[in-house]
């Protein structure tokens, strides 16, 4: 990398660290985007920075510099970059980078928000990987930049729990009847609130084990019992799939109820010793995209 790309990777995160304090950053105020064209979703990361690296080129999102060369591509991080490995902080920095730099050529960043960023901010560290406190210069700095005034926990914050593009949903753990008929962008708004409070806070929608950061009945639950679910979240939002993260997908991409759940946390990180791997939508068709091989999927009935 050049001494100029370098000034200008460091002024992009600065301008939107800037942006972020001044509270006028890229907070999430859509929930729905159309006519996208190209659209790569990756799942759990747990702090596994090659991994995602591996990923994001095998989609052709970045370069060998790990610069955006994604054009248009609409990229979707569907939560849990935090936790279980040391390069939670490499994670962080890389998807604010490409924040960046995906809209200067038409494309857009969608970090989601997973059960593991709300532990983190509601200071549960069950999970945190020592060499994630070693990252920051220690525990306290951690929690500092972390905490819902610290750079890091703001950026979190800022962003969406839940969105649809095109025809599919994006969320991290899944819907359940619950929230099935609910108003994307009040989900969003909602746990968007309870991010921004300090402490644990029982009963909330973040924490909510049927809520969306958590739910894990679309992945484990017999496809009947979900069909119920599937049709009021369909019938209301007017999409044909979802793809989840959270619930990890031996063998890579895994599909559910007749392609209407797309499992799409393939355990990539060091701790599970899964693949790299993504999926990716383009123009209606639906790919699980690993660096060896490219495997289209059928994702919805006809």
């Amino acid at each position: 990398m050049s001494k100029n790309d370098r000034i200008q990777r460091t002024f992009s995160r600065g301008m939107l660290v800037f942006l972020l304090l001044l509270g006028a950053g890229p907070v999430a105020k859509n929930s729905i985007w159309t006519d996208v064209q190209r659209i790569v979703a990756v799942g759990d990361v747990h702090g596994d920075y090659a991994q995602l690296v591996r990923t994001l080129r095998a989609a052709k999102v970045i370069d060998k510099e790990n610069r955006w060369i994604g054009g248009k591509t609409h990229l979707v991080q569907t939560g849990d970059v935090l936790d279980r490995g040391a390069d939670s902080r490499k994670v962080m920095d890389l998807l604010m980078d490409l924040e960046v730099q995906a809209p200067e050529a038409g494309g857009r960043v969608h970090a989601l928000i997973g059960n593991h960023e709300s532990m983190i901010l509601f200071r549960d560290l069950r999970y945190v990987h020592p060499g994630e406190y070693a990252s920051f210069g220690g525990k306290d700095a951690y929690l500092d930049a972390l905490s819902p005034e610290g750079k890091y926990g703001k950026w979190i914050a800022s962003h969406n729990a839940v969105i649809q593009i095109n025809d599919t949903l994006f969320l991290h753990g899944g819907i359940s009847a619950d929230y099935a008929s609910m108003p994307l962008k009040k989900i969003n708004e909602m746990i968007r609130e309870d991010l921004k409070k300090k402490g644990h806070h029982k009963g909330s929608f973040a924490t909510d084990i049927d809520g969306p950061l958590w739910y894990r009945g679309l992945a484990r639950k017999d496809e009947d019992e979900i069909a119920t679910i599937l049709e009021t979240v369909f019938e209301t939002h007017g999409v044909r799939r979802i793809v989840t993260g959270h619930t990890v997908s031996k063998g890579g991409i895994q599909r559910r109820a007749e392609g209407r759940v797309v499992m799409i946390d393939v355990g990539m990180s060091r701790h599970y010793g899964g693949p790299a791997g993504c999926l990716l939508i383009e123009d209606g068709k639906a790919y699980a995209v690993y660096p060896e091989s490219t495997e289209e999927l059928v994702t919805a009935r006809e």
